[in-house]
Order: C-alpha cells, then structure tokens, then sequence
C-alpha cells in the first residue's frame, strides 16, 4: 500500500472546535501546513485566525453547548468547503472547584462544555461524513484527568472520562464509515501556563513526567494529523496517549530525590 501521501491533505476538510488559541490553534495551523481546508470555531472573534503556508482558517462563532449551535456549524463547513472529512473536538476546560461548595450550574456548565458539545457536534459531523465515499474522522481531545484526577477537578474528570467512553461507544456504532479516536492529554506548555501550573513556567510539574517536559501544543497536533490519516486507517475507539509518560509515581519522586 503506497503511503507517501498520508499526510497530504489536500482537498479534505477539518473542523478544529475552540481552534483559535493555544493547541486549537497548533492544530489547525498543523493541517492547514498539510493542505486541509480548516474551519475553525469559538465563542469570540479572534484578533487573526490561525494561518499556515499562506493560507487561513475560516472562522465562525458559536457555542457548541447548543445543539442547534453545533449543527450550524458543522452546516456551514460542509457548505463552505463541499465536504468535511475531519472533526478535531477541541473546545474544553475547567477552572478548579470545591466539589463540596461548587453550584450546580457550574456543574452543568462544565458538563456540558467537555461531553455535551463534543457529542452534539460529533453526532453533526457524523451525518456528513456517512455520506461520503471516504467517511471520515472524529478525533477527541481529552485528558488525563479522565485516567487520574487531581483535587478541584471533579466535574472536569467526570466529563473527560465520559469523553473517552463516548468515543469508545461512537467508534462501534459509526464503524466503518467514520474512525472515532481520543487523545490523553497531559500539561501542555500554553499562554496560560503560568496560572495553571505556576510561576516557575511549569518546571515543577515537568519533573514529574517521566520525559521531564510540559507537552508542546504541536506534540498534540502532530498525533491529530496521524489519527486522521491514512497512517492510522485500522485504528478507532483507541485511546493515543500524548502525556510524556504520565505521571511518576510519588514513592519514585521521594526515592530520587533522597539520592
């Protein structure tokens, strides 16, 4: 089987969900690079969308909490582009929270923004993509809060580890015609880091990841390009873990630094 245009994407069509900033936006320079038409979304207009070889991504505003938000948007990609062959589920987060004190609506909010959104535009895609003669590709951006959550996350660690079970349940129910994969997520060196990992740019937490580094955001776009490729074409319902490691048990840490 001849590969030497895997990574060509050239008249396909990617939808990157929150792909203004930060690994949304690595994410969709990165297929823009590799020739894809990007569609990218968020809540605000950004100053520049993401650009890549000359070429732009598109930009629509929306909130993918709606279902009718979400259905638009995917609408209007297949409409601007003539297909859609890629949907990167991007858009997500959480600040810490009390889960002894935290509201409700928070709750729902958070829930809705990392499982509700991803599902409603995945279901939307999914409609374009089963009509196509090459399906198509949804990849889930999750987290390792789904495998190991950290104090403050509970509502975020809950929606992330229905995340992966979604994309477990959508890779068996849309087979073949569409691959459904979902990429753990570790620390990842953004604009922001300093307030989620502190003042020292995150040099704390990279001591605790066995190959000593917050990921990059292009470390992340990279495996979104191969999980859309050919590369990749037997590969749905897998979890690709892109986390340097994980995390080095405790009782490691306390060994090496008593050396």
């Amino acid at each position: 089987m001849d590969l030497s245009h895997a990574m060509d994407f050239t008249g396909r069509a990617v939808l990157v969900t929150g792909g203004t900033r930060n690994l949304g936006a690595a994410t969709a320079r990165a297929f823009l690079a590799a020739g894809a038409d990007v569609m990218v979304c968020g809540r605000g207009s950004p100053a520049a969308p993401p650009s890549a070889g000359g070429r732009s991504a598109a930009f629509r505003a929306a909130d993918l909490r709606d279902p009718a938000a979400a259905a638009a948007l995917v609408a209007a990609t297949a409409e601007r582009f003539g297909r859609l062959d890629v949907l990167v589920n991007n858009a997500g987060g959480s600040p810490d929270a009390d889960a002894a004190t935290v509201s409700p609506r928070f709750v729902e909010k958070v829930v809705a923004l990392n499982l509700l959104a991803p599902f409603f535009t995945a279901q939307a895609a999914y409609r374009v993509m089963r009509e196509q003669p090459d399906g198509g590709s949804v990849i889930n951006i999750g987290s390792v809060s789904a495998h190991s959550p950290q104090p403050g996350t509970a509502a975020y660690s809950a929606a992330k580890a229905g995340l992966l079970g979604l994309t477990r349940a959508l890779a068996l129910e849309w087979a073949p015609r569409v691959r459904v994969n979902h990429i753990t997520v570790g620390p990842v060196r953004t604009e922001n880091a300093a307030a989620l990992y502190g003042d020292d740019d995150g040099a704390a937490v990279a001591g605790i990841v066995p190959l000593g580094r917050l990921a990059e955001p292009d470390d992340v776009a990279r495996a979104c390009l191969w999980l859309a490729s050919s590369h990749s074409s037997y590969v749905s319902g897998a979890d690709l873990a892109v986390h340097g490691g994980g995390e080095i048990p405790a009782r490691q840490v306390v060994r090496r630094n008593s050396l």
